[in-house]
């Protein structure tokens, strides 16, 4: 059986793969349902040092292309991280197994952030 087939029998591997398809994809739709229920020209896109008193109001504005890189941002890492894991499986099993982890933990990231901004509005 090949290095490939393998992966793909993977109990563990499956587990993460489908877990990364669903934050991808619930990511996805969770930022285009917000975008449209908004049908605003400018949302927040930035805050820096949101944490001191004094900066709280200072936001950066930007548009809805700016919203919607979120979600090639998640096909992205969603692509990159199946990739990688499908090369390191060859090495080590470990190493994939990190490698999706790493992409669940930067999928769910990306969620957070996406819907940090999308509330501000």
């Amino acid at each position: 059986m090949t290095s490939t087939a393998k992966f793909f029998h993977d109990r563990l591997i499956l587990l993460l793969l489908s877990t990364n398809v669903f934050l991808a994809l619930a990511g996805s739709i969770f930022v285009l349902v917000q975008l449209s229920f908004n049908h605003s020209n400018t949302y927040i896109v930035q805050c820096r040092d949101c944490s001191s008193l004094g900066n709280i109001d200072r936001f950066t504005k930007g548009s809805v292309v700016q919203l919607l890189s979120f979600i090639v941002f998640a096909l992205i890492v969603l692509a990159i991280h199946i990739v990688l894991s499908l090369r390191t499986y060859r090495i080590h099993r470990q190493l994939a197994v990190t490698v999706l982890g790493m992409g669940t933990l930067l999928l769910i990231l990306t969620i957070i952030v996406g819907n940090a901004l999308l509330v501000l509005r």
